[in-house]
């Protein structure tokens, strides 16, 4: 094992989930980490305490989640790559922070490690709440990683994405993979890919704070460079004056949500196991992808023809991929735990393709692949 600065533990290791989550916020170039102690997400406080020092970077203890979340905001906006990290409730007190940080497009990460309520078992009960809960209208992208790997693989991403489009990204951890350990591979630093915010090319005098060019997305001074500039939740002209007038909020947040549903093929990204001739197709997510995947397998030994479309990007919506999958597929069966939330918009997007059936389970703990089998055979007769 190398260690690139410190930074970048490039090697084979055996790692938390939650370990492997530091670990690729600092590959990705973190240096302002902000949280407060909640489970099951302690282990990234616990790690960034230890690791930040190590890098130069800084870390901060915040009074509660709101403090956190405002001070990674204050962060990013001075120049740092910023994350902050919780679990379920916790994101609630976070929720102000989030919609200051999509109104004034300041770009960080952060990470919900779902948990059922006020209990560390397993959910996905958190799906609905971190697309739409912040307040106005907005975009927001999450990722839904399934492994260990994949949390250390998609936070490197989000800070890719937050960077790219000056948007909080969200990681939508889950305590089944949180708080496992598996095989874990990171690569030398050269070959991991490294996004930066666009900066401004003219001096304070000529830029204009929210003028954007094509892709939607302005350049971002840091704080103290001499950029006069207020970053502010309320609805602002191109200069960044406050000022309410119908058509400048308009403007304002067509420009923010556009400069995230112009670039969904940019985004979004999904994983398909035995679509090519699947009359069964599974859409899940996250861990659930897991017993998911074993089940389909199982139910191709049975001579069914089943597959799965793994939707590594849930916000925003797959739409051309789930679409795909239901005008070949018979059903679709939409795996979650939950009641059955994100199911809704698999029967949206499937509505006259295809029927679409909820396997869904609230109880705590994953769904076996023996229950998963279950449904695919249910739906086969």
């Amino acid at each position: 094992m190398s260690r690139a600065g410190n930074r970048v533990l490039t090697g084979k290791h055996f790692m938390l989930g939650n370990v492997a989550v530091v670990e690729g916020a600092l590959a990705a170039g973190c240096d302002f980490f902000a949280g407060y102690p909640i489970t099951p997400a302690n282990e990234i406080s616990e790690r960034m305490a230890s690791r930040m020092p190590e890098v130069g970077g800084k870390f901060l203890q915040g009074e509660d989640e709101l403090c956190s979340v405002y001070a990674v905001t204050g962060a990013a906006l001075a120049g740092a790559k910023a994350m902050t990290a919780t679990a379920s409730e916790g994101f609630n007190y976070m929720l102000e922070g989030v919609g200051y940080a999509v109104a004034a497009e300041i770009p960080c990460v952060l990470v919900d490690v779902q948990r059922c309520r006020g209990e560390n078992y397993a959910t996905q009960a958190d799906v609905m709440q971190l697309r739409w809960a912040a307040s106005g209208d907005h975009e927001m992208i999450v990722l839904a990683p399934w492994s260990v790997q994949e949390l250390f693989d998609h936070t490197v991403k989000a800070f890719n994405l937050a960077e790219r489009f000056r948007t909080p990204v969200i990681v939508m951890s889950e305590t089944t993979i949180a708080l496992m350990r598996e095989n874990l591979v990171i690569p030398e630093a050269s070959r991991i890919k490294i996004v930066d915010r666009t900066r401004p090319t003219v001096p304070p005098a000529e830029f204009v704070p929210f003028r954007a060019e094509k892709d939607g997305v302005p350049p971002l001074p840091r704080l103290g460079e001499g950029y006069a500039i207020l970053h502010s939740l309320n609805p602002h002209n191109e200069r960044g004056g406050i000022t309410w007038d119908p058509d400048v909020f308009q403007t304002m947040y067509e420009r923010i949500l556009g400069k995230i549903t112009a670039h969904r093929d940019e985004i979004v990204e999904t994983e398909g196991y035995f679509l090519d001739d699947a009359e069964i197709v599974l859409v899940a997510y996250g861990s659930e992808a897991r017993p998911a995947l074993d089940a389909v397998e199982a139910a191709r030994r049975e001579g069914i023809r089943a597959g799965l479309l793994r939707l590594i990007t849930v916000w925003p919506v797959p739409e051309k991929e789930i679409r795909a999958a239901a005008d070949r597929a018979s059903v679709l069966l939409a795996i979650e735990m939950n009641v059955g939330k994100y199911a809704g918009e698999v029967e949206r997007v499937a509505a006259g393709r295809c029927e679409v059936v909820r396997v869904t389970k609230n109880r705590g703990e994953i769904h076996t692949s023996n229950e998963i089998l279950a449904a695919i055979e249910e739906a086969a007769r």
